[in-house]
């Protein structure tokens, strides 16, 4: 089986890579990183840079972990794309990285990660960075 992991290029999103690369040493499973935008084009903060996956692919090399990285494009919410690509691999799990939102925040822009730990079909581990 496979886990996915949602990547963004923040304390958050390394927390959930270290988590991720830690169940899947654990589980013995594939680990499929996932990068994505919330609209069509790559023009967002979201999304990993060159270095940046470079780095994450040494993080992911030296782990010993089978792994595939994604950046994806599709128009979609990331948690819509991350649920759906869950489905699609039949995961065994979700990780994902939390960040603190004000409720204001929350009630504007709604959750990504409520979404995620509501529509997933498979467990999902949420961590927080420290």
């Amino acid at each position: 089986m496979t886990i996915v992991v949602g990547y963004v290029p923040t304390p958050q999103g390394d927390a959930a890579l270290t988590a991720a690369i830690q169940e899947a040493q654990l589980r013995k499973e594939g680990l499929h990183v996932v990068n994505t935008s919330r609209g069509s084009a790559p023009v967002d903060n979201r999304l990993a840079n060159a270095e940046q996956l470079t780095a994450v692919r040494q993080r992911l090399d030296e782990s010993g972990v089978d792994y595939q990285i994604d950046q994806k494009f599709k128009g979609d919410e990331p948690s819509a794309q991350l649920v759906d690509l869950a489905d699609e691999l039949e995961a065994s799990l979700i990780v994902i990285g939390l960040r603190r939102r004000s409720a204001t925040g929350k009630l504007i822009t709604g959750s990504q990660a409520q979404r995620i730990l509501l529509d997933a079909n498979c467990p999902v581990l949420a961590v927080k960075a420290d």
